[in-house]
């Protein structure tokens, strides 16, 4: 039950860990994930990118300490890459 949902990550925190969660959840670079989203909030007058962030590190729980040094979630987000008839 730990590894389910999205978390703010423990692991790869700058801030909250919002983004680094996001990262882990969906196996994305969180450097790049980062990057994406400064640029995004800068395009849209930084204002909404900012309400978003707040209210995810408001809604999103803490991961639990006990997972900290897991390597990431149980159950991934399947791909299309991950065929299991392949």
């Amino acid at each position: 039950m730990a590894n389910v949902g999205l978390y703010r990550s423990s692991r790869s925190n700058m801030i909250a860990g919002v983004m680094g969660g996001i990262a882990e959840r969906f196996g994305w670079n969180v450097t790049l994930l980062r990057i994406i989203f400064v640029v995004i909030s800068c395009m849209s007058a930084a204002f909404p990118g900012i309400l978003v962030y707040l209210i995810l590190w408001l809604v999103m729980p803490k991961q639990n300490p006990a997972y900290a040094n897991m390597p990431g979630y149980k159950n991934p987000v399947r791909t299309i890459h991950d065929d299991p008839l392949n």
